[in-house]
């Protein structure tokens, strides 16, 4: 009898290995995932019971997923007014070369300013868009003349004010 536990043990791990490394998720890490991008300070004990799961399973299951690169980190969301970052900027820059050398130089160099919270690469018109967090009008003013516009190739700026904010996820639909 204990070795027929076992072996059934053994299948399902070695199925849900599976199917994890395939890239496929079950509808219990689908929902793993639904719950911890919403509030990811719910302990293991308050996942299991929404899920109606035992604490160890949810525990192995947000384990995997972290292993696997699902979940690449667990953060606070801070409210950028409460912090002083009122003005919120998308400034699209268009570079005077195409290298892969002037590409990834500016990535790095515009990586390194803190007012940088997102750099996109694009196609279209503009080769990046950038979501830039500031106090006000003045801070963005000092970031572009001071920073942004030291850096080389750079053929165009043109920014984009945020006057409000309708919505803004960070929760992927599953």
């Amino acid at each position: 009898m204990l070795y027929f536990h076992a072996e059934i043990q053994f299948f399902f791990h070695s199925a849900f290995k599976d199917t994890m490394v395939a890239g496929n998720l079950d509808n219990i890490d689908r929902e793993l995932l639904k719950l911890l991008q919403v509030d990811a300070s719910l302990t293991n004990k308050e996942l299991s019971y929404k899920l109606n799961k035992s604490i160890a399973t949810v525990h192995e299951r947000v384990r995997r997923l972290k292993e696997q690169g699902y979940i690449k980190a667990v953060v606070a969301i801070v409210d950028r007014k409460m912090i002083d970052k009122s003005l919120l900027a998308f400034s699209h820059v268009l570079l005077s070369e195409h290298t892969a050398h002037t590409l990834r130089a500016f990535e790095e160099q515009v990586a390194e300013f803190p007012e940088v919270m997102e750099c996109f690469q694009m196609s279209g018109a503009f080769d990046f868009i950038l979501r830039i967090a500031t106090r006000d009008m003045d801070a963005y003013h000092d970031f572009y003349r001071n920073k942004l516009a030291t850096l080389p190739n750079i053929t165009t700026v043109q920014s984009f004010f945020v006057l409000s904010e309708t919505k803004s996820q960070t929760a992927y639909p599953l």
